[in-house]
């Protein structure tokens, strides 16, 4: 960079002297300048892009089968186990008072 401002020093007068070729010059080379760089990395965008593209594509994928989750098998061996239901009523042992008027109901006369 200090190259650079050691030129312009010494070319000043040149600059001055003809402002117009300068400035003719300097966007003659600056587009220049970036249509050969926008050529040599137009392949280098186009493989990012495609990433970007197949990245999102993942992550449509990743989000579909998160809302989905697959079903895994039972860690709870079933072969030898009794099930139990809940909606039965369990059984509580009857108070003595309660069991002796259900049998005097039920007896003959």
């Amino acid at each position: 960079m200090h190259d650079l401002v050691a030129f312009l020093e010494a070319n000043s007068a040149l600059v001055l002297a003809n402002p117009a070729a300068f400035a003719t010059f300097a966007v003659l080379f600056g587009g220049g300048g970036f249509v050969v760089g926008r050529y040599l990395l137009t392949e280098r965008m186009a493989n990012l892009e495609s990433r970007i593209a197949r990245r999102d594509e993942e992550i449509a994928e990743l989000k579909g089968e998160q809302k989905a989750p697959k079903r895994e098998r039972s860690m709870v061996p079933l072969i030898g186990t009794t099930a139990i239901c809940p909606s039965e009523p369990e059984r509580l042992p009857m108070p003595i008072a309660q069991l002796r008027a259900e049998r005097k109901g039920n007896q003959r006369v």
